[in-house]
C-alpha cells in the first residue's frame, strides 16, 4: 500500500460504543473483508465516499463524526 492516508477515523470508538461490535461485524454489515475495516481503521487506507456512508449508517451518525480530515496547511 501506498503511503498513509490524512483521512482520520473514530471508527473503533464507534464500534466499542456499539456493544464492543467486532471488525468483522462491522465488515459484513458494509460489504467489506475484515482487513479492509482493520486498514481503514488504522489510517492505512481511505474508504470510497460510498462505502463511508455505509459505515456512518451503520452506526446512525452523521458522516463527519466517522471520518475527518484536517485543515489545509499553509
Amino acid at each position: 500500500m501506498g503511503k498513509p492516508t490524512r483521512v482520520t477515523n473514530d471508527i473503533r470508538a464507534l464500534r466499542f460504543a456499539a456493544g464492543e461490535m467486532t471488525q468483522a461485524e462491522l465488515a459484513d454489515r458494509v460489504g467489506l473483508t475484515r482487513q479492509t475495516i482493520i486498514a481503514i481503521e488504522q489510517g492505512r487506507y481511505s474508504p470510497s465516499l460510498e462505502v463511508a456512508f455505509k459505515i456512518a449508517r451503520v452506526f446512525a451518525v452523521p458522516l463527519d463524526q466517522v471520518f475527518g480530515y484536517p485543515e489545509a496547511e499553509g
